[in-house]
């Protein structure tokens, strides 16, 4: 059987993040990638210039395209802007009963906004309940709960408890934004509580991280992986990633992670 992931997100037009990165990542990890695009967005190493939302009947018509007729495995949502893009995902996840890998893009990278701030509560409402896994950083777990960000492990715990009673079967709190020699995620189901830590790679390439880390872990989960492994093999993969992207020369600002590192390297 063919492992399939679909990706719900938006286009970057610098290839960094977004559609591509995911496409990418599900590529390098052995993967088919299937996409549904929300946005296109006018965006490269330095920022986004642009921005503008496909209408809900499109992403409702790619979402029916690709699942009734590819088996799908695992599905990721990524950018998704406006009220009526969440309802539309949500109604058509709803309709085919699945769930899927949220990681809730809110900030770019640069700091720009990619979600409207009246979306916030329907994005809680509607898509939390859905998710499989949440996979918010420091800021966007602050954000989701109205809680200061995180500056220790006792509160990413604290905030992924309190995501869990939005809905989501299980939160990874990320831990790049926090300082220190390792990068800790800390996984929360309920039940236990995991940490993943792997060596901090020091980078002014990282655009595109979150996208990259939640489509491995897609990618493992589209492969028959329980979400621990796929946790830490998407860990480890983002980090030999980041690890090899002093190699590229992509851009002037804030490059993006080498998603083929294993093969453009040999």
């Amino acid at each position: 059987m063919t492992a399939i992931a679909l990706t719900i997100a938006g286009s970057d037009s610098g290839g960094g993040a977004g559609i591509q990165a995911d496409l990418k990542t599900f590529s390098a990890l052995g993967v088919y990638g299937a996409s549904v695009l929300t946005a296109i967005t006018a965006q490269n190493t330095h920022g986004v210039t642009a921005i503008e939302n496909l209408s809900p009947d499109i992403i409702r018509a790619q979402m029916d395209a690709v699942l009734s007729d590819l088996d799908v495995n695992a599905i990721k949502i990524g950018m998704v802007s406006t009220v009526a893009t969440i309802e539309a995902i949500a109604e058509r996840l709803n309709h085919w009963q699945r769930q899927a890998v949220f990681d809730p893009v809110m900030v770019a990278t640069a700091g720009d906004a990619l979600l409207q701030p009246n979306a916030i509560d329907a994005l809680q409402r509607l898509l939390l309940p859905r998710a499989l896994l949440l996979t918010p950083n420091l800021p966007e777990a602050a954000l989701l709960t109205n809680m200061p960000i995180a500056e220790d492990e006792a509160h990413m715990i604290r905030q992924g408890e309190r995501l869990l009673t939005m809905g989501p079967a299980a939160v990874l709190i990320k831990g790049g934004h926090a300082k220190g020699a390792m990068s800790t995620d800390i996984l929360l189901d309920g039940a236990s509580v995991r940490r993943f830590s792997t060596l901090r790679i020091e980078t002014a390439n990282d655009h595109g991280t979150g996208c990259t880390l939640a489509s491995a872990i897609t990618a493992g989960m589209a492969k028959g992986m329980v979400l621990h492994e796929a946790i830490s093999e998407a860990k480890d993969y983002l980090t030999a990633a980041m690890a090899a992207s002093e190699t590229l020369e992509v851009g002037r600002g804030r490059g993006p992670v080498h998603h083929f590192h294993h093969w453009w390297a040999a």
